[in-house]
């Protein structure tokens, strides 16, 4: 394949990269957004395999790779449950960081990556280098220390090191120092410790990054590494002089970049502070003195039968889906529980909010593999001014994002983030297996409302119950 032709597929790649990218900005087009995307790489893979800067040599060693990767993302894909797509994402995520590390000490180490090259040139190329290795290296270790907490294997109480911002600011300059000293250096053989020096602090200051953020912004250290990735990716791009890869990198790390901000907005954040962690930092632990208000009260517990009453005598009804749904695997159940209710004439509606679950756009993925219809699948904004006149509003394992502290207490650690308002509803049911804390290690004042209810117990078993009694 001659390299106009190669260039023509690029840019027809890169089309359908951005029109995969529009179309997974709604439910409704997300299935044709995927579509665009799966063959706009399928295009962009055959174009450079059979491009002119692949020899007949190397490829069967490219393609054995294909078989490999295919067949790994194959088995994951029909294997990995729902609840475990965060950890996922942040599994993939370090594997573009890997990829942009090694690429860069093997463009840096490659004697003929330079040749021809004019002095500029070269300077210029061995920046993409020291760039990439450092994008790739901070993303590798974060995404790692990312998938541990998102998988349960790293607690979600922040690490918070003595002066850890002098540390990181340190970091920091010691990076800019031995920057200054891999572009002096006068040989490939003088350059690499300053670059392997570099590459350590590197992976130090992208675990010491994550660890020292709190459980409650893991949905923006999801979509911040996302953004990481994106740029790895781009200046791996700039290393290999690719064009679609800088441009798809690009893509995705502006794209991630946007969703981080949307991200913190939904959760009253600024990113700085997210980044500097200590959100959700008490592991709902007792609130010492001066901290926010401890709520005061007793609940009232209802059973799956009552709840099922609760339901038929309701005539509009907003089901609030959070993580606990995911871990219990009940969104099929509330699809059923959902035309259940529509076919007796209940106005059933979802509300979502945005940072729900452990990732972006998680319970919206959960609702659509239940065939939920998506014209009832609310977001927050569109939906929260609804509470008032609603009967009875079921929050389904979920517990920050419903939290009336965040208007109520100006003490308490989310004040300030906008939240479902389910206590308006004339009748709320929240559940959930106990009375412990939410992910941010809140206490919810919800639970002991005169008009909540809490229904207790794994949600499918509770939720399978309901559908009973509702069918009765």
């Amino acid at each position: 394949m001659s390299g106009s032709i190669t260039s023509v597929a690029y840019i027809g790649a890169t089309i359908l990269f951005i029109l995969s990218l529009g179309g997974l900005s709604n439910p409704e087009t997300s299935r044709r957004g995927n579509l665009y995307g799966m063959l706009g790489m399928g295009i962009a893979v055959l174009a450079t395999i059979f491009g002119p800067h692949v020899s007949l040599s190397g490829l069967g060693w490219i393609l054995a790779a294909l078989v490999a990767g295919g067949g790994v993302g194959l088995y994951l894909a029909r294997t990995v449950q729902m609840t475990q797509m965060p950890e996922l994402v942040a599994f993939m995520h370090s594997l573009v960081g890997l990829v942009a590390t090694v690429v860069g000490y093997a463009s840096y180490i490659d004697p003929t990556a330079a040749a021809g090259m004019s002095p500029a040139e070269a300077g210029i190329h061995h920046v993409e280098v020291y760039l990439g290795v450092l994008i790739g290296a901070v993303t590798l270790s974060g995404s790692v220390i990312a998938f541990g907490k998102l998988s349960g294997k790293i607690g979600g109480k922040p690490l918070m090191l003595p002066a850890r911002h002098w540390l990181n600011l340190t970091m920091l300059v010691l990076v800019l120092v031995l920057g200054q000293r891999f572009l002096a250096a006068g040989s490939i053989e003088q350059g690499m410790l300053p670059l392997y020096a570099m590459t350590a602090i590197a992976l130090l200051f992208g675990v010491h990054m994550v660890m020292a953020i709190g459980g409650a912004d893991m949905p923006v250290v999801v979509s911040m590494l996302n953004s990481y990735s994106g740029w790895a990716a781009a200046a791996t791009g700039f290393m290999l002089s690719n064009d679609l890869l800088i441009v798809t990198g690009a893509l995705v790390g502006s794209s991630g970049a946007i969703l981080s901000y949307i991200m913190c907005r939904a959760m009253n954040r600024q990113f700085l502070s997210v980044i500097a962690g200590g959100f959700g930092s008490d592991g709902g632990a007792p609130k010492t003195a001066g901290g926010a208000a401890a709520p005061v009260g007793e609940v009232t517990s209802v059973s799956a039968q009552e709840t099922a009453e609760l339901l038929k005598d309701a005539s509009s009804v907003i089901i609030v889906p959070g993580y606990g749904m995911a871990v219990a695997q009940a969104q099929h159940t509330v699809y059923e529980i959902t035309k259940t209710l529509r076919e007796k004439g209940k106005n059933v509606r979802f509300a979502i909010h945005p940072v729900a679950g452990r990732m972006p756009g998680h319970m919206n993925v959960l609702l659509a593999e239940a065939k939920v219809p998506y014209d009832i699948v609310m977001e927050m904004d569109e939906i929260n001014d609804d509470f008032p006149a609603t009967d009875v509003a079921m929050v389904i394992g979920a517990n920050d994002i419903v939290n009336p502290s965040a208007q109520d207490d100006p003490s308490s650690p989310i004040a300030g983030m906008p939240v479902l308002e389910v206590w308006k509803a004339k009748t709320s049911i929240v559940m959930k297996r106990s009375m412990a804390s939410g992910y941010a290690g809140v206490d919810n004042p919800l639970f002991y409302k005169e008009n909540n209810r809490m229904l207790f117990g794994d949600a499918k078993k509770m939720l399978d119950e309901v559908l009973a009694a509702l069918r009765a």
